[in-house]
């Protein structure tokens, strides 16, 4: 059960990126680290469509975090790009070639391998306060720094800075999800009493809004690759440092989920820079190809606001 909410949550995290993209890839460029940008893309249907489904995959997230644990869960999360690859293919007309076969092939096997050699146990339930305030602090520095080398560079460096803050915003933010999934087993009226929801909320915010100034910056290819693939290795940095997560790493265990985590980004990383991911912008930069190819989803904007 927990492997199949963490593929349902992988899903709708494909689509959600699909569709938030188009939502925010005309805004102004000036619009990026800027409210604005929000803003406008909440004036977009698409936009709106991928946000609703941002909050089925953290539903499917929280319930998975819950039943399983962090370097568990997360990386199962990798199999957004395969998944991102089938929606473009059967609802964008993308070709799928060699590469995306491969390349799924090798997100597939590698997370397949990772999870049965290190075979994660769940450590301590309640982890110290001392421990979050580390994590936090570190995850917070780690942020600020991508941050302010995004700010200068080009396009495909900025998007995939973005995306790394965003993505370790988004394993901080699993981390709060699963204590406080386990504090709302217990008393759900009681969430208010625990700091964790808080950060929860601050962290998953700045997420989205890093997110979207990834999406905005450049290419999806580096937004998308660095946020799917820094993601589960944060997570399982976190889990291990904090919840005591126990992977096997005596004898031939060690070296073979370490492969097997290579052979999975590599996939995905691969994957990633595919022409089908990569070419989602078209030859034509005013009129990007997923806007091109959508003409049966929503209406991108909203009728009452003028675009």
């Amino acid at each position: 059960m927990v492997f199949v909410l963490a593929l349902g949550a992988a899903l709708a995290n494909a689509l959600t990126s699909i569709f938030q993209r188009m939502g925010v890839e005309k805004a102004p460029a000036s619009a990026t680290l800027r409210l604005s940008l929000i803003v406008h893309a909440l004036h977009k249907r698409i936009w709106l469509l991928g946000f609703a489904l941002m909050i089925v995959s953290f539903l499917l997230q929280a319930t998975a975090l819950h039943l399983g644990r962090l370097s568990q869960v997360q990386p199962v999360l990798t199999t957004e790009l395969v998944f991102l690859v089938a929606v473009l293919a059967t609802w964008f007309g993308f070709t799928v070639g060699r590469r995306e076969w491969l390349g799924s092939l090798a997100v597939t096997a590698g997370l397949a391998g990772f999870l049965f050699f290190a075979h994660p146990e769940y450590g301590m339930a309640t982890p110290p306060l001392w421990e979050w305030l580390i994590a936090g602090g570190a995850c917070t520095v780690a942020i600020g720094v991508t941050i302010a080398l995004a700010l200068r560079g080009p396009a495909w460096w900025r998007a995939a800075m973005f995306g790394t803050g965003a993505a370790i915003s988004f394993a901080f933010t699993s981390a709060c999800t699963k204590a406080v999934s386990d504090f709302a087993a217990h008393d759900v009226a009681s969430l208010y009493r625990h700091w964790q929801t808080y950060a929860l909320a601050a962290f998953g915010a700045l997420a989205v809004f890093l997110a979207q100034n990834a999406y905005h910056a450049g290419p999806i290819v580096a937004s998308q690759s660095t946020i799917v693939l820094v993601d589960p290795l944060a997570s399982i940095l976190i889990g291990v440092g904090i919840f005591g997560d126990s992977l096997r790493t005596s004898g031939p265990w060690g070296p073979l989920e370490a492969l097997s985590l290579l052979v999975m980004f590599a996939g995905a990383y691969w994957l990633a820079h595919s022409p089908m991911v990569s070419g989602i912008y078209g030859d034509d930069k005013s009129r990007p190809a997923l806007t091109r190819r959508s003409a049966h989803l929503p209406d991108a904007t909203c009728p009452t606001t003028p675009s």
